[in-house]
């Protein structure tokens, strides 16, 4: 089964972008959340590429909230 890129509804600050980036490319999500705070000081461009991927990457809901964790029992 080929890898998905996703926004993931866990742990997210704003839209799920970056942790869905650091677990596909398997990743420390803080080191991708660093990345894009310095790119998007740096000219703005991360914050294009970020609104981007908020838009077109579909979200994957979390474990739990489908039933499948704690919570759900």
């Amino acid at each position: 089964m080929p890898r998905r890129f996703h926004r993931i509804a866990r742990e997210k600050n704003i839209a799920g972008v970056c942790t869905g980036l650091a677990e596909y490319f398997n990743l420390d999500v803080t080191l991708i959340r660093v990345v894009f705070v310095i790119f998007g000081l740096g000219g703005g461009a991360a914050v294009l590429v970020y609104l981007i991927l908020w838009a077109v990457a579909p979200s994957r809901p979390d474990a739990e909230s489908a039933g499948f964790g704690p919570a759900g029992r």
